[in-house]
């Protein structure tokens, strides 16, 4: 009687353990989540206050640069398609779409000494690119917590209690080919083009 009780007591105590040992697993889980949902947030904040800033750069520069509406309709397609995103990766794709147009932007100002003169321009320019820098700085935090939940869903024992929650691996915000590319600088038929 003795050798049953004590083995149904260490059966108990281990399924006990398995219990709570899966509950923490759980909680660990979800927290990764939440963290990966918080940082892609901060993101999102971030692009919103750039979003908010475009309009008051295409009116400050409208002027200036008459003949480069391509350019000009370039950053407004982009920021309409920015605010149309709905997805992480949507919104991911149409952030390197806005970052590329404003980067052409700004190289096409560098034709425009009066507008590189305007105090309203370089202050914008200022904020835009201060912007940039705190969503690149986001994106790598983003990109590290993804990696993190990624690896901790894949690993044993958590792959299955990943799997009893239905969580999938995400995807990490990546640089775009064009973003890859060397650029080309040319000083050769460099003139400034005034208005």
């Amino acid at each position: 009687m003795d050798g049953s009780i004590i083995t149904g007591l260490a059966f108990f105590l281990f399924v006990v353990g398995v219990l709570i040992y899966t509950v923490i697993l759980y909680n660990s889980l979800v927290r990764l989540r939440n963290e990966n949902d918080r940082a892609w947030a901060n993101i999102d904040v971030l692009l919103k206050q750039r979003h908010d800033e475009i309009p008051n750069l295409v009116e400050t520069v409208k002027g200036y640069m008459q003949h480069e509406q391509q350019t000009l309709l370039a950053v407004t397609k982009a920021r309409a398609a920015s605010m149309n995103a709905a997805s992480i990766g949507q919104k991911a794709v149409a952030d390197l779409k806005m970052a590329s147009a404003l980067r052409g932007l700004f190289a096409v100002a560098e034709n425009y000494p009066q507008l590189k003169a305007n105090e309203n321009f370089l202050k914008l320019q200022n904020r835009i690119s201060e912007l940039e820098e705190r969503i690149a700085d986001r994106r790598e935090f983003f990109n590290d917590d993804v990696t993190t939940y990624n690896t901790r869903i894949g690993q044993i024992p958590e792959v299955f209690v990943a799997s009893f929650m239905t969580l999938k691996p995400r995807q990490m915000f990546k640089v775009s080919d064009e973003d890859r590319r060397q650029v080309e600088v040319s000083f050769q038929g460099q003139g400034a083009a005034g208005v």
